[in-house]
């Protein structure tokens, strides 16, 4: 069985890894490999009509395409569902935040969700199969957080979730409103409401970030 794979990683030695344990796989199938190594040539790859993909793997963090406003991997999610509405999209990273899983289940519900340090060759192998053939598959990072996100998205709502990963990413809260769409008042209440979740009478983003560490949202 044929399969046409794109794997988009600006580490050529991880696609060389990735495409040597699935060359190992007991289920027949031939990789057909097309590989990027930023978002432009990712970009440029996805909306391509000569191309078609069954999976497409996509590490989260990539060089950045300015002109098109797309500055990861999770930014590339939309053009593959619009490009390859049929294939099946497996997320790579390195990052292990709570939030920022959260954020690429809830907005792009991806077929696969992989940190990095989770799995070895067997579970990659066994990720791609199950994928492949219709199902889900999360590595154990994500699965663990998942007992918890039903529970604390009551509490959080999308804007709060956003607002927390901004601020543990460094940006500053001066220039959230542009990035959100909301006013500079509307970020300062949702901080307050932030603060009060977590328990804290007074303090910095840093306290915020601090006790949202502790409580494991990111």
């Amino acid at each position: 069985m044929e399969v046409n794979v794109l794997m988009v990683d600006d580490h050529p030695p991880i696609i060389e890894g990735y495409k040597s344990i699935l060359s190992l796989n007991t289920q027949g199938y031939k990789l057909i490999t097309t590989t990027a190594l930023s978002c432009e040539s990712a970009y440029k790859t996805i909306t391509c009509i000569h191309h078609s993909f069954d999976i497409v793997f996509l590490d989260v963090t990539l060089p950045p395409y300015i002109e098109k406003n797309i500055h990861s991997g999770e930014d590339l999610i939309p053009a593959v569902k619009k490009y390859h509405p049929k294939a099946k999209i497996i997320v790579l990273t390195s990052h292990a935040e709570s939030i920022l899983l959260f954020k690429i289940l809830n907005e792009h519900n991806p077929q696969g969700l992989l940190i990095k340090s989770d799995f070895q060759s067997e579970e990659f192998i066994v990720a791609f199969h199950t994928i492949l053939n219709g199902g889900f598959y999360y590595s154990t990072t994500v699965i663990n957080y998942q007992k918890n996100w039903k529970k604390r998205d009551k509490v959080l709502d999308n804007y709060n979730h956003q607002i927390l990963l901004l601020l543990s990413q460094g940006i500053k809260t001066k220039s959230i409103p542009a990035l959100l769409n909301l006013s500079i008042s509307a970020i300062n209440k949702r901080k307050a409401i932030l603060k009060q979740i977590f328990g804290i009478d007074k303090g910095t983003d840093e306290d915020i970030l601090k006790e949202a560490r502790k409580q494991g949202y990111i």
